[in-house]
């Protein structure tokens, strides 16, 4: 039996959807025309009226928005509604420039959450689950996005944040948390924290786990599934656009389904900014169709993915996004090639690794220096030097068969690289420091 949140919506027939993403198009563009003027002077210079705007077929004609348009607007730039009606920010974890803040009416909060019951119940959670919220709380949309999710799906709900391990496990024990909604790389550190106690997967009540808010891998799901003894589900957002919900995975984890009643998806190629048919690879870019406070026509979102409207077994008709293959402006360019730090975690997992590395990229004269730092398990910290040498070239030469570029491979001693609790730090690109 499947279980939908909003079955109505989440099954819709896709000529239905399409209409009512007309209709509410039609109302948006025109609310964000009246009430933002850093967009109406937008579409004032690309000679767009909302008259020219009939429906979904029409929306290639509005301008884009970027990551440095929300920077220029900050704070209140791109605000639709007076403050007074607002009731929340939240805010980008971002770490260069200034940060994004979004801001919502109740209406808006209520419409997000409304995306993440949809996430839980997808995982397969109801009201007799406890959900335990291990993402940060707080300005990161993570936390409160789920939280609210879990309450409107009528979960038993803990909201623990993240950090302090030994605590998420004795709650997840005691109190039988049945769903854990975190990072993944968090969600590996839990699993390797329960090992490292004695305990696995038959010692904890985890079913399913919702990860999200940062790039993962397949091999990694897997490690995490066989870690923590559960089925793990991926969740994608943005802050911009609200935060984790705006897709999220069925049980047929073939990719994310859009909650399209609420974002409006295209994929656009990143360097013309021509809309590319569907199946295509490119740049993910979505139109809020309901946000009242901070609505954003035509976001960059710089994922790229692929959208299809293959039929799922689960019954939703919402189309879905492929899990994003790295983002155009995380992919690194190294001595001429293109590498993402997926493909790293991906030759890690194959080779027996734990996905805690770090990538350190520099520049030696006029040449890129590309070292790769990744952690030991307790087994092989005991190898000999010539031993942990071997691994090294052997974990080098993988990774050069992977991404076609040769790099320095360091095996460091376990819980040697710092752990994150939020989005882990994988890349650090010392080449701009010199620029």
């Amino acid at each position: 039996m499947q279980n939908y949140y909003q079955k109505e919506i989440e099954t819709m027939p896709v000529e239905e959807m399409k209409q009512l993403q007309s209709e509410k198009l039609v109302k948006q563009v025109k609310h964000v025309y009246e009430n933002v003027p850093y967009y109406r002077d937008l579409m004032d210079k690309k000679g767009v009226t909302p008259d020219d705007i009939k429906g979904i077929d029409d929306l290639h004609k509005l301008p884009f928005l970027t990551k440095a348009d929300l920077r220029d607007a900050y704070p209140y730039g791109l605000l639709a509604k007076p403050l007074s009606d607002c009731v929340r920010i939240q805010s980008t974890s971002g770490t260069t420039g200034r940060r994004v803040v979004a801001f919502y009416t109740q209406n808006d909060v209520d419409l997000w959450e409304d995306c993440c019951a949809r996430a839980i119940v997808a995982a397969g959670g109801t009201n007799e689950d406890v959900c335990q919220v291990a993402y940060g709380y707080g300005l990161f949309t993570g936390g409160p996005g789920l939280n609210g999710g879990s309450h409107k799906v009528g979960c038993l709900t803990l909201p623990m944040s993240s950090g302090n391990t030994e605590r998420q496990i004795q709650f997840m024990t005691d109190l039988s948390a049945t769903i854990l909604c975190c990072t993944p790389s968090y969600a590996a550190y839990i699993g390797e924290t329960l090992q490292e106690k004695g305990l696995g997967p038959d010692d904890i009540p985890l079913k399913a786990g919702i990860f999200g808010a940062e790039p993962w891998t397949e091999e990694m799901r897997r490690n995490i599934e066989n870690t923590l003894g559960i089925k793990a589900y991926d969740i994608y957002g943005l802050t911009e656009t609200s935060g984790p919900g705006v897709a999220f995975e069925c049980s047929e984890q073939t990719g994310m389904h859009i909650n399209e009643d609420h974002f409006l998806a295209e994929i656009i190629d990143p360097d013309t900014g021509e809309v590319l048919p569907e199946g295509s690879k490119g740049e993910l870019v979505f139109t809020s169709l309901d946000k009242e406070a901070f609505p954003l026509l035509r976001y960059r979102t710089r994922d790229i993915c692929v959208l299809s409207r293959k039929k799922c077994s689960c019954g939703r008709t919402l189309i879905k996004m492929a899990k994003p293959m790295g983002r155009s402006d995380d992919m690194m360019i190294i001595r001429g090639v293109n590498v993402f730090p997926s493909q790293i975690e991906t030759v890690l997992l194959n080779e027996g690794y734990q996905p805690n590395y770090q990538i350190v990229v520099d520049r030696k004269g006029n040449t890129d220096t590309f070292d790769v730092n990744v952690e030991m398990n307790a087994d092989q910290f005991t190898d000999t030097v010539s031993g942990v040498t071997a691994k090294e070239k052997a974990l080098a030469n993988a990774m050069k068969t992977m991404l076609g570029i040769n790099p320095a491979v360091h095996l460091v001693a376990p819980k040697s690289i710092v752990r994150s609790e939020g989005k882990a730090v994988r890349v650090i690109d010392k080449r701009k420091l010199h620029d």
